[in-house]
Protein backbone atom coordinates (compact mmCIF):
# COMPACT_ATOMS: atom_id res chain seq x y z
CA UNK A 1 0.00 0.00 0.00
CA UNK A 2 1.18 3.79 -0.82
CA UNK A 3 2.38 5.18 2.21
CA UNK A 4 3.73 8.96 3.29
CA UNK A 5 6.43 8.80 0.41
CA UNK A 6 4.51 7.59 -2.13
CA UNK A 7 1.66 10.00 -1.35
CA UNK A 8 3.53 13.15 -1.30
CA UNK A 9 5.56 12.06 -4.29
CA UNK A 10 2.12 11.79 -5.95
CA UNK A 11 0.33 15.15 -4.60
CA UNK A 12 3.73 17.16 -5.24
CA UNK A 13 3.77 16.16 -8.82
CA UNK A 14 -0.16 17.16 -8.57
CA UNK A 15 0.23 20.26 -7.57
CA UNK A 16 2.44 21.35 -10.27
CA UNK A 17 -0.22 20.48 -13.42
CA UNK A 18 -3.70 20.66 -11.58
CA UNK A 19 -4.17 24.24 -10.26
CA UNK A 20 -6.53 26.47 -12.52
CA UNK A 21 -7.93 23.40 -14.79
CA UNK A 22 -11.20 22.86 -15.00
CA UNK A 23 -13.25 19.36 -14.57
CA UNK A 24 -15.05 19.10 -18.18
CA UNK A 25 -16.21 15.42 -17.66
CA UNK A 26 -15.56 11.93 -15.36
CA UNK A 27 -15.85 8.54 -15.88
CA UNK A 28 -15.69 5.49 -14.15
CA UNK A 29 -16.94 1.69 -14.34
CA UNK A 30 -16.72 1.24 -11.09
CA UNK A 31 -20.40 2.02 -10.06
CA UNK A 32 -22.76 -0.73 -8.90
CA UNK A 33 -26.66 -0.38 -7.71
CA UNK A 34 -26.08 -1.83 -4.66
CA UNK A 35 -22.64 -1.89 -3.41
CA UNK A 36 -21.76 -3.17 0.16
CA UNK A 37 -22.09 -0.65 2.65
CA UNK A 38 -18.64 0.67 3.47
CA UNK A 39 -18.70 1.47 -0.59
CA UNK A 40 -21.80 3.94 -0.18
CA UNK A 41 -20.54 7.02 0.25
CA UNK A 42 -17.94 6.73 -2.57
CA UNK A 43 -18.47 6.65 -6.05
CA UNK A 44 -18.48 2.73 -6.22
CA UNK A 45 -22.18 3.54 -5.34
CA UNK A 46 -24.71 4.36 -8.52
CA UNK A 47 -26.28 7.13 -6.89
CA UNK A 48 -23.21 8.59 -4.95
CA UNK A 49 -21.67 8.71 -8.41
CA UNK A 50 -24.46 10.81 -10.31
CA UNK A 51 -24.19 13.47 -7.03
CA UNK A 52 -20.06 13.33 -7.85
CA UNK A 53 -20.45 13.81 -11.60
CA UNK A 54 -23.09 17.01 -11.32
CA UNK A 55 -20.85 18.81 -8.44
CA UNK A 56 -17.40 17.83 -9.96
CA UNK A 57 -18.19 18.91 -13.59
CA UNK A 58 -17.29 22.60 -14.11
CA UNK A 59 -15.36 23.14 -11.22
CA UNK A 60 -11.89 24.75 -11.28
CA UNK A 61 -9.41 22.76 -8.98
CA UNK A 62 -7.47 24.86 -6.50
CA UNK A 63 -4.41 23.07 -5.38
CA UNK A 64 -3.74 19.33 -4.28
CA UNK A 65 -2.77 18.42 -0.71
CA UNK A 66 -1.68 15.50 0.96
CA UNK A 67 -3.60 13.87 4.54
CA UNK A 68 -1.84 10.86 6.29
CA UNK A 69 -2.30 8.18 3.21
CA UNK A 70 -5.23 10.73 1.02
CA UNK A 71 -5.13 12.70 -1.72
CA UNK A 72 -7.00 15.97 -1.37
CA UNK A 73 -8.36 17.61 -4.95
CA UNK A 74 -9.19 20.57 -3.76
CA UNK A 75 -12.28 22.68 -6.10
CA UNK A 76 -13.01 26.14 -6.42
CA UNK A 77 -17.08 25.29 -5.24
CA UNK A 78 -15.98 24.43 -1.69
CA UNK A 79 -16.25 20.29 -2.07
CA UNK A 80 -12.73 18.20 -2.01
CA UNK A 81 -11.91 15.00 -3.85
CA UNK A 82 -10.29 12.33 -1.92
CA UNK A 83 -8.80 9.50 -2.88
CA UNK A 84 -7.05 6.66 -1.17
CA UNK A 85 -4.63 4.59 -3.11
CA UNK A 86 -5.24 1.68 -1.04
CA UNK A 87 -3.47 -1.77 -1.72
CA UNK A 88 -2.51 -1.07 -5.65
CA UNK A 89 -3.44 2.41 -6.71
CA UNK A 90 -2.17 5.41 -8.55
CA UNK A 91 -2.53 8.25 -10.15
CA UNK A 92 -1.78 9.33 -13.84
CA UNK A 93 -1.60 12.65 -15.94
CA UNK A 94 -1.67 12.57 -19.56
CA UNK A 95 -3.52 12.19 -22.70
CA UNK A 96 -5.91 9.20 -22.55
CA UNK A 97 -8.18 8.18 -25.27
CA UNK A 98 -11.69 5.97 -24.58
CA UNK A 99 -13.30 2.77 -26.89
CA UNK A 100 -16.56 2.87 -26.56
CA UNK A 101 -16.91 -1.03 -27.82
CA UNK A 102 -14.56 -1.81 -25.10
CA UNK A 103 -16.02 0.81 -22.69
CA UNK A 104 -12.33 1.10 -21.53
CA UNK A 105 -9.78 3.59 -21.93
CA UNK A 106 -6.33 3.83 -22.82
CA UNK A 107 -3.17 6.18 -24.05
CA UNK A 108 -4.11 7.92 -26.74
CA UNK A 109 -1.20 6.99 -29.73
CA UNK A 110 -0.38 10.62 -29.59
CA UNK A 111 0.62 10.87 -25.84
CA UNK A 112 4.64 11.48 -26.19
CA UNK A 113 5.45 10.08 -22.70
CA UNK A 114 6.01 6.23 -23.16
CA UNK A 115 6.22 5.67 -19.42
CA UNK A 116 2.53 5.91 -18.90
CA UNK A 117 3.03 2.08 -21.18
CA UNK A 118 4.19 0.82 -18.13
CA UNK A 119 2.07 -2.08 -17.71
CA UNK A 120 1.26 -1.49 -14.80
CA UNK A 121 -0.15 1.64 -15.33
CA UNK A 122 -3.12 0.14 -18.01
CA UNK A 123 -5.86 -1.08 -15.22
CA UNK A 124 -7.90 2.59 -15.62
CA UNK A 125 -11.09 2.79 -13.62
CA UNK A 126 -11.42 6.25 -13.03
CA UNK A 127 -10.62 9.11 -15.53
CA UNK A 128 -11.58 12.91 -15.31
CA UNK A 129 -11.23 15.17 -18.42
CA UNK A 130 -9.62 18.35 -18.07
CA UNK A 131 -9.75 21.63 -19.83
CA UNK A 132 -6.19 21.39 -21.51
CA UNK A 133 -7.33 18.37 -23.04
CA UNK A 134 -5.40 15.92 -20.53
CA UNK A 135 -6.87 13.38 -18.24
CA UNK A 136 -6.43 12.83 -14.99
CA UNK A 137 -6.71 8.90 -14.35
CA UNK A 138 -6.76 6.50 -11.35
CA UNK A 139 -5.52 3.19 -12.29
CA UNK A 140 -5.85 0.32 -9.91
CA UNK A 141 -5.35 -3.39 -10.54
CA UNK A 142 -7.51 -4.55 -7.45
CA UNK A 143 -9.87 -2.14 -7.19
CA UNK A 144 -9.97 -1.38 -3.80
CA UNK A 145 -9.13 2.32 -4.13
CA UNK A 146 -11.52 4.75 -2.71
CA UNK A 147 -12.50 8.13 -4.75
CA UNK A 148 -15.12 10.31 -2.39
CA UNK A 149 -16.54 14.34 -2.46
CA UNK A 150 -16.58 15.99 0.52
CA UNK A 151 -17.04 19.75 1.50
CA UNK A 152 -14.30 21.40 2.24
CA UNK A 153 -15.24 22.75 5.70
CA UNK A 154 -16.36 19.68 6.65
CA UNK A 155 -12.79 17.35 5.85
CA UNK A 156 -11.48 17.09 9.63
CA UNK A 157 -15.02 15.64 10.57
CA UNK A 158 -15.60 12.89 8.07
CA UNK A 159 -15.52 9.71 8.54
CA UNK A 160 -12.44 9.67 6.18
CA UNK A 161 -10.07 11.78 8.30
CA UNK A 162 -11.86 11.71 11.87
CA UNK A 163 -9.26 10.60 14.59
CA UNK A 164 -6.74 10.67 12.21
CA UNK A 165 -3.09 11.18 13.94
CA UNK A 166 -0.85 14.30 13.66
CA UNK A 167 1.75 14.62 10.58
CA UNK A 168 5.22 12.86 11.64
CA UNK A 169 7.14 15.56 8.95
CA UNK A 170 5.42 18.71 10.13
CA UNK A 171 7.68 20.95 12.81
CA UNK A 172 4.77 21.08 15.51
CA UNK A 173 5.48 17.12 15.53
CA UNK A 174 8.26 17.32 18.43
CA UNK A 175 10.00 14.21 20.06
CA UNK A 176 7.77 14.68 23.16
CA UNK A 177 4.39 14.68 20.92
CA UNK A 178 5.89 11.81 19.20
CA UNK A 179 6.71 9.93 22.55
CA UNK A 180 2.91 11.21 23.73
CA UNK A 181 1.30 9.08 20.60
CA UNK A 182 3.20 6.24 21.52
CA UNK A 183 2.33 6.12 24.53
CA UNK A 184 -1.01 5.37 23.96
CA UNK A 185 -0.11 2.15 23.08
CA UNK A 186 2.28 0.72 25.98
CA UNK A 187 1.18 -2.72 25.70
CA UNK A 188 1.00 -3.22 21.57
CA UNK A 189 3.84 -3.68 19.53
CA UNK A 190 6.12 -0.99 18.76
CA UNK A 191 5.17 -1.98 14.90
CA UNK A 192 1.56 -1.94 15.41
CA UNK A 193 1.36 1.56 16.62
CA UNK A 194 3.46 2.63 14.05
CA UNK A 195 1.10 1.68 11.49
CA UNK A 196 -2.15 2.70 13.84
CA UNK A 197 -3.07 5.75 11.57
CA UNK A 198 -4.91 7.36 14.66
CA UNK A 199 -1.41 7.65 16.48
CA UNK A 200 0.44 8.67 13.46
CA UNK A 201 -0.51 9.68 9.93
CA UNK A 202 0.95 7.88 6.75
CA UNK A 203 3.35 5.27 8.02
CA UNK A 204 2.78 1.86 6.59
CA UNK A 205 4.58 -1.71 6.38
CA UNK A 206 8.02 -0.32 4.35
CA UNK A 207 8.84 2.45 6.26
CA UNK A 208 7.81 1.20 10.02
CA UNK A 209 10.25 -1.84 9.15
CA UNK A 210 13.23 0.57 7.75
CA UNK A 211 13.06 2.72 10.99
CA UNK A 212 12.82 0.21 13.29
CA UNK A 213 16.10 -1.73 11.87
CA UNK A 214 17.85 2.25 11.91
CA UNK A 215 16.74 2.59 15.40
CA UNK A 216 17.91 -1.26 16.51
CA UNK A 217 14.42 -1.92 17.83
CA UNK A 218 12.71 -5.34 17.41
CA UNK A 219 9.36 -4.37 15.71
CA UNK A 220 7.44 -6.32 18.42
CA UNK A 221 9.35 -4.14 21.82
CA UNK A 222 6.90 -2.49 23.88
CA UNK A 223 6.53 1.21 24.32
CA UNK A 224 6.84 0.85 27.87
CA UNK A 225 10.08 -1.18 27.43
CA UNK A 226 12.07 0.42 25.57
CA UNK A 227 15.36 2.75 26.39
CA UNK A 228 14.66 6.33 25.96
CA UNK A 229 17.84 6.86 24.07
CA UNK A 230 16.14 4.14 21.68
CA UNK A 231 12.63 6.11 21.71
CA UNK A 232 14.57 9.35 20.67
CA UNK A 233 16.90 7.43 17.64
CA UNK A 234 13.43 5.99 16.80
CA UNK A 235 12.28 9.15 16.40
CA UNK A 236 15.02 11.06 14.23
CA UNK A 237 14.96 7.65 11.98
CA UNK A 238 11.38 8.06 11.62
CA UNK A 239 11.52 11.93 9.82
CA UNK A 240 14.82 10.34 8.61
CA UNK A 241 13.45 7.53 6.48
CA UNK A 242 10.41 9.25 5.63
CA UNK A 243 12.15 12.24 4.11
CA UNK A 244 14.53 9.88 1.95
CA UNK A 245 11.57 8.07 0.90
CA UNK A 246 10.29 11.28 -0.89
CA UNK A 247 13.45 12.30 -1.87
CA UNK A 248 13.48 9.69 -3.92
CA UNK A 249 10.22 9.48 -5.04
CA UNK A 250 8.40 6.80 -2.94
CA UNK A 251 8.70 2.94 -3.42
CA UNK A 252 7.50 0.61 -6.36
CA UNK A 253 8.59 -2.85 -5.34
CA UNK A 254 4.99 -3.27 -6.65
CA UNK A 255 2.70 -1.22 -8.26
CA UNK A 256 3.41 2.37 -7.37
CA UNK A 257 3.87 4.86 -10.02
CA UNK A 258 4.26 8.70 -9.67
CA UNK A 259 1.91 10.66 -12.51
CA UNK A 260 4.11 10.61 -15.03
CA UNK A 261 4.08 6.70 -14.72
CA UNK A 262 7.31 6.19 -13.92
CA UNK A 263 8.69 4.27 -10.99
CA UNK A 264 9.92 5.51 -7.51
CA UNK A 265 13.47 4.44 -6.31
CA UNK A 266 13.22 4.02 -2.63
CA UNK A 267 13.17 -0.37 -3.18
CA UNK A 268 16.86 0.42 -4.37
CA UNK A 269 17.30 1.57 -0.81
CA UNK A 270 15.81 -0.94 1.43
CA UNK A 271 18.09 -1.87 5.00
CA UNK A 272 15.79 -4.47 5.96
CA UNK A 273 12.67 -4.77 4.05
CA UNK A 274 11.94 -7.43 1.46
CA UNK A 275 15.54 -8.86 2.83
CA UNK A 276 14.98 -12.19 3.83
CA UNK A 277 17.92 -14.37 4.94
CA UNK A 278 20.48 -11.58 3.71
CA UNK A 279 23.18 -10.68 6.08
CA UNK A 280 22.46 -7.49 7.75
CA UNK A 281 24.00 -4.63 6.29
CA UNK A 282 24.67 -2.17 9.30
CA UNK A 283 28.15 -1.54 9.89
CA UNK A 284 30.19 -3.95 12.51
CA UNK A 285 26.51 -6.52 12.47
CA UNK A 286 26.66 -9.87 11.42
CA UNK A 287 22.83 -10.38 11.74
CA UNK A 288 20.50 -12.08 9.34
CA UNK A 289 17.84 -10.36 8.19
CA UNK A 290 14.49 -12.33 9.33
CA UNK A 291 10.47 -11.93 8.40
CA UNK A 292 7.41 -12.95 10.52
CA UNK A 293 3.97 -11.84 11.18
CA UNK A 294 3.35 -8.85 13.59
CA UNK A 295 -0.54 -8.91 13.93
CA UNK A 296 -1.09 -9.65 10.72
CA UNK A 297 1.33 -7.94 9.06
CA UNK A 298 4.76 -8.98 7.38
CA UNK A 299 7.51 -7.92 9.03
CA UNK A 300 11.68 -7.88 8.36
CA UNK A 301 14.27 -7.40 10.96
CA UNK A 302 17.62 -8.26 11.99
CA UNK A 303 18.31 -10.76 14.64
CA UNK A 304 21.10 -9.65 16.09
CA UNK A 305 21.44 -5.76 16.82
CA UNK A 306 17.56 -4.97 16.90
CA UNK A 307 16.62 -5.86 20.40
CA UNK A 308 13.53 -6.98 21.72
CA UNK A 309 11.87 -4.98 24.63
CA UNK A 310 9.42 -6.57 26.20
Amino acid sequence: MPELPEVTTTVNGLQKVLPKLIIEDVWTDLTRKNPIKQFKDTIKDEEFFKKFKKIIIGAKIKKAERRAKNILIHLDNEHTILIHLKMTGHLLFGKYTYDKKKNSWSVASEEKNEALKDPYNRFIHVVFSLSNGKNLVFCDSRKFGKVTLIKTDYLEQSIHLKGVGPEPLEESFTEKVFLERLSKNTNKAIKTVLMDQSIVAGIGNIYSDEMLWSSSIHPESTFNKIPKKNLSLLYKSMKEVLEKGIDFGGDSMSDYRNIEGRRGEFQHHHNVYQKKNEVCGKHGCKGIIERNMVNGRSTHFCNKHQVLYN
